[in-house]
Parts: C-alpha cells; structure tokens; sequence
C-alpha cells in the first residue's frame, strides 16, 4: 500500500523532499519499483488523506448525533447519507489496512461520543421535580431587562442539598450581578429533556439548565470568590457607569460575547446585517488578542512569546465563560504554539478535529448548539475552499482577494446551518465584514486597553473610554439611518443540509475526483437538492402543517396550495412569531387565527404580523384600524373551515382531514391529526409526513 503523507495539503506548492520536488494538491509523492521517482499513480491514491485525529473527530460527533436522534427522536434515513458517503470513499483504493484503520478509529469514537452524552443526559435528568423549595445559587450570567434581571445560576442548593446543573431565574431587581450569591424560595419548574425541534428544550439541555422559575424576589448573602465572575460583572458596571446604554451593552457584548442587554431591535438589525459575530465572542477575538501579546512580548521572548498569549486567550475565555467558540480557537492557537515551538508544519485541518475532540468530550451537549457548529463549520469551511478560492482570485490585489476567499469559503459551510438555526441569511454580510473586520482589531485591542485603564483609574474612567464610545456610536449611527434588513428567509433545507455538506465535500480541494466524475456530482447532487427543496417547502397538494414552540409558547402554520393561515396562541410574542415565519414561510399570511383565552394579548401580536386579517371568537375591542379583526364561531378560508370548540381548542377541516388544535389539554379525539399544548410540551400524533415540528 502506498504511504501518504498527513501534511495539510492547502492547494499551494509544497516541498514533498529534500531536493523541493513541487507537488500538486491532488498529488502526493511515492515511490515505486514501476514508476520513475517523483512521479505519482494518482488512480492509485486514495480520495482523502488518512488523519486518524480527523475519522476520530467525526466519529465521535456522529455518535453524539446519532444518540441524540434516537433518543430525543427525529432519526431518518437520510442522517446517514453524508457520514456513508464521506466514510466510502475515505478508504478508498480498499486496501485492508486502511478500511481497519478507518473503521476503528471511527467506530470507538462513535461509541465514545454515545456514551459522553449519555452520561451528560442522565446527569440532566436528575435532581429534584418539580415544586416549592427553597435555593441558594451563584449568579455566572446575568441580564438586566426593564426592571428585572434575568439570571443563570450554578452551585445550587435546593433546601439546603447540594445540586448539579444550572438554574434559570428572573428576579424582581437590577442590582443583580455576576458573582452574587443569592437565596430565594420559589415554585419552580423542572426542565425535561429535549423534544424533537424545541430550540428552547435543546437551549436549556446544551447548556445544563435543569430548573426554572419566575418573578423571584431574591436575598443576596455572599459574594463568590471566583475572579472571573468578579471581574465581569465589574467591567459590566465600569462600562454602564461611564457610557450612554447602547454604547455600554454593545461593549459589553463585545468584550464577554453576552449580547442578551443589546436593544432588541438594534440587535436584529445587527443580526439582519450578517456582523452579529462580531460582537459574540469567537475565533476572531482570541485571533486578534494572541497575536497583540505575541507581537508585544516576541522582542523579549523570541520564540517563546507564544507562552504569555497563550495565557491571556486562556484567561480571557474564561472571562467569557469558556463559550465553545472560544475554547476551540484557543485550542487551535495551542495546537499552532506547540507546532511552531517544534518547528512543526501545522495542519489546520488535525488541529480543528482536535479541537472538536477535545470541546465535545467535555461538552457533548454543544453539537446541538448552533455556536458550535458555526464556529467549526467556519472552519471546515476554511479548510476545504480557502485555496482553491485564493487561486481563483490571485488577479486581484492580495488584502481583496484573501478577504473573498476567506468570506466565502465560511459562507459556503456555514449557509444552511444559519438559515436553520436562525432563519435568514444576510445579503449584506459580505460588504458589512470587509468594512468592519479590517477595523475589528483597533476597535477591540482598542476598548480591551481602555478598559484596563479604567478598571486601574476609576476616576478617569470616562476619559479612556471617550474614543471607543465614539467608534461605536458611529456604527450605531449607520445601523440608524441604514437599512441592512435585506435577507433570504421563509425557507428550510431539511433533508437539503445534507446534500448540501455532501456536495461541499466531494466539491472541494481535500477530495480527489477525476473532472469528469466531479462534473457528474455536481450536476446531480445540484438536481438532487433543487428537488429535495422543493419538497420541503412546496405545497402542491394536500395539508402542510409546521408547529412551532418555544417554552410555554406555541403556534401552528397551515399551509394549502393556495392560501396560508397561522394560528398562535396568548403567549407567543411577535419576535418568536416572525422567527417562526422566517423558517418557514415569507409571504403574506391569508389570516392570523388566535386560539387564546387572553384573545386581546394575542390579537396584538397578530396584528403586527404580515397580514390584513386576524380572526378571534369573542368580540373585544381592539381598538386597531389599519388590521381587520373578525369575530366569527365558524369561517371559511381558501378551502380550510375553522370552528372553535372553545376559546383554546378549533378544528380545521381540509383537503379531506380533519386537524384538532387543543392549546387547553393534550386529550386527542377523533381527529385525523391531534395538536395539542399540555404538561409541558407541545404534544402532536399522527406523524405520517404532513407534519413537522420546528
């Protein structure tokens, strides 16, 4: 069998031996008794390059997926089409040793990652049910929201008992702060596991959330010892104290990644305009910081500065939290220190797989979050397409032509994962990041310096942050006056995410494939996904329905060939309307349907949703002009009869089937399909293909 060599091969010139013999990237230097030296049998190479630390990364993200799919439902056949398809041509040319090098690094990472979650889950699950008790906890996160605060705790003592997991609370005062230790008794509620397409279920499960409660009046008796929670919750008051409120929330949202203060508008419209990552913490922030202390101490210490960077990016990630996206740049700008303190070549690719071992060994759970699979599919991305990209642009000057092919080698990877995870893609990202990220390391280096002043000279702390405060009322100005809210939404890939990926490998420059067999898996894997999105969001025929929750909150969007029709209930608000809408649909709504007790509450979420029409049960008064309210028992709606029971249960009746809504109880009767909201989820039978849950 012919050796290949695990060097990252990047699409650049390489120096396969001592006498600097050029090689491709879809060539690999061998020797053999038949073949002249430094020539090469490419039909004999296998399609990728055998990376044991790469078939163990993947192996063990596939079990953690796996486990998660069977246990919390949701498993399709199609879950196994990319790991199947990447898998075959992996051992290629079928040499036993590969295939058993392969097979086993594959499958005991994949019982590995199972049995991480596993253990995570029933860890979850225990604790105490629901009810009255009493709690004592340690404030790590915390977000002031008009005259509460909204508090993560860990720590926990439960009628004095010692708890794991993490308590989400919001209590009656904003002098809470991160560090505090508080006690308070209240009815609280346990958090059960995920349900299949419950972000909120998943939110809380990733993030080790087991107990909730609300309106809580709260007692601070202590303060925790841990510095960094200290530190945090006074670089949140030393900004707040000396900057204008946007300008503070953003800056604090910049420097921890805790955005949950920004102005919920002003957040959209951050998000809407494709920079939202910059005011998270990521791979750019840790980026930026290693390399300032690098540079500084590099006259000193050589090629030992490394050393102090690293400290600080480590430091600063647990400031933040250890988010995901930090701890894996952090263990990347590791992987890179060591290899260069070896005098190593680092290959990208290894050290991400590395990364993602190490990040879902102890944090399973984070493959369900989307910050995760941002921050790895920003990578993968960079990794597959980033040469091939430069090439492509190498006419143009070399800052332009990097930026493109870093930008859209991250766009091609991390596409379908937005749209799934947040609904829309934005159009302006690409023109807003080559403005803002060439001024991201000023702006950040900047208000990190500012900040230490201020923290070292609280007297003239208003002073050292003048000029960022400045910086960012300028870009706070242009988000006011601009409009950045143009975006692709109302869609959902589906089963299309895998095409996707599977298209996004083979397509790339790790993947060696004849130009004719590329052509042909570019054409069908092109038809194949048109298809696939066709099918997941078209309606031909028949009854489409998509059921949406979000805690206590529900909605039902009914779709016919012709006419669509939401339906909410009392507690959904008009941002978890719109954000279900945006996964889903992006036209007109025929009609807003309120099933609610509360009809009023709910009649003024319907109305600032894109409709003319909400219809209710009983006659309120509403007291809106511009939206047209029916108060009717029984309607009609292009094809589709509505008829209320009660004020929470209607059934609908179309294209031959008869649909019960019940937001009251989860009693199923003698309807074709059942929806109903009851003991803590939103329940729903009869799942034979006309209905997905979001």
């Amino acid at each position: 069998m012919n050796t290949v060599p695990r060097s990252e091969i990047d699409g650049k010139e390489l120096n396969a031996n001592a006498q600097n013999i050029a090689v491709s990237p879809l060539q690999t230097k061998t020797n053999t008794d038949k073949e002249p030296k430094g020539t090469v049998s490419e039909r004999r190479l296998p399609h990728f390059n055998f990376r044991p630390i790469l078939f163990c990364a993947l192996g063990l993200a596939f079990g953690i997926f796996l486990y998660v799919k069977i246990r919390f439902g949701g498993l399709a056949a199609s879950d196994f089409l990319f790991i199947g398809i990447f898998l075959f041509f992996a051992v290629r040319p079928y040499g036993l040793k590969r295939i058993f090098a392969v097979a086993l690094c594959f499958v005991i990472f994949a019982g590995v990652g199972a049995l991480a979650v596993h253990i995570y889950t029933e860890q979850f699950r225990r604790g105490v049910p629901s009810g009255e008790y009493e709690v004592t906890g340690t404030v790590q996160s915390f977000t002031p929201d008009y005259g509460e605060t909204k508090v993560v705790l860990t720590n926990l003592k439960i009628n004095g008992k010692s708890t794991g997991g993490k308590f989400n609370a919001s209590v009656s005062s904003e002098e809470i702060r991160a560090g505090d230790i508080v006690r308070f008794t209240a009815e609280i509620s346990r958090n059960e596991l995920p349900q299949e397409g419950n972000s909120y279920s998943c939110y809380l499960f990733e993030n080790g959330v087991r107990y909730t409660a609300s309106d809580v009046t709260v007692e601070k008796v202590g303060v925790s010892k841990n510095v960094f929670l200290l530190l945090n919750s006074k670089i949140y008051d030393v900004l707040h104290d000396n900057m204008p409120k946007d300008e503070a929330d953003i800056s604090y949202a910049l420097l921890t990644g805790n955005a949950g203060g920004v102005d919920g508008t002003l957040l959209q419209a951050i998000r809407e305009g494709g920079i939202a990552h910059i005011f998270a913490v990521s791979g750019l922030h840790i980026g930026i910081l290693f390399g300032a202390v690098s540079l500084v101490f590099s006259p000193l210490l050589k090629k030992k500065s490394f050393l102090p960077a690293l400290v600080a990016v480590i430091f600063y990630s647990a400031l933040c939290g250890f988010s995901v996206s930090s701890v894996r740049a952090v263990i990347m700008c590791g992987v890179l220190s060591v290899n260069r303190a070896l005098g190593r070549k680092t290959d990208f690719l290894s050290s991400l797989s590395f990364a993602a071992l190490v990040v879902l060994m102890f944090m399973p759970a984070q493959w369900l979050s989307a910050g995760f699979r941002l921050s790895f599919g920003a990578c993968t991305g960079l990794a597959l397409f980033s040469g091939t990209f430069q090439r492509a642009f190498r006419k143009l000057p070399n800052f332009l032509g990097g930026y493109l092919a870093a930008s859209l080698s991250v766009q091609i990877f991390t596409f379908p994962i937005l749209i799934e995870s947040f609904g829309y893609f934005s159009v302006w990202g690409t023109l807003l990041n080559f403005i803002l990220i060439p001024a991201l390391p000023a702006l950040f280096l900047g208000l990190l310096l500012c900040l230490l002043f201020a923290l070292i000279i609280p007297p003239a702390a208003a002073f050292f942050l003048f000029i960022p405060q400045g910086m960012l009322s300028l870009l706070l100005y242009v988000f006011s006056v601009a409009e950045f809210s143009l975006v692709l939404k109302g869609f959902s890939f589906g089963t299309g995410v895998v095409i996707w990926l599977i298209a996004a490998v083979m397509l790339s420059q790790r993947m060696r494939l004849k130009a004719v067999l590329r052509c042909v898996a570019a054409c069908s894997l092109s038809v194949l996904f048109a298809l696939t999105m066709i099918y997941e969001n078209a309606v031909f025929y028949g009854l489409k329905i998509d059921v949406y929750e979000n805690g206590k909150s529900a909605s039902v969007l009914l779709r016919t060939a012709n006419t669509a029709v939401l339906v909410i209930d009392e507690d959904i608000s008009l941002r978890n309307c719109n954000a279900f809408l945006s996964r889903t649909y992006a036209g007109k709504l025929d009609a807003v349907v309120v099933l609610a007790a509360d009809e009023l509450k709910a009649v003024n979420v319907g109305a600032f949703l894109p409709t003319s029409c909400v219809y209710a049960r009983e006659e309120i008064a509403t007291g809106l002009r511009e939206t047209n309210v029916v108060f009717a028992e029984k309607f009609s709606l292009g094809g589709m009869t509505f008829f209320y029971e009660s004020a929470e249960k209607m059934t609908v009746t179309a294209e031959n089937s008869v649909v019960e809504l019940d937001f009251e109880s989860s009693e199923a009767l003698g309807a074709d399909l059942f929806i109903g909201k009851g003991s803590g989820g939103l329940k729903f039978f009869l799942r034979n293909g006309i209905i997905k849950a979001i």
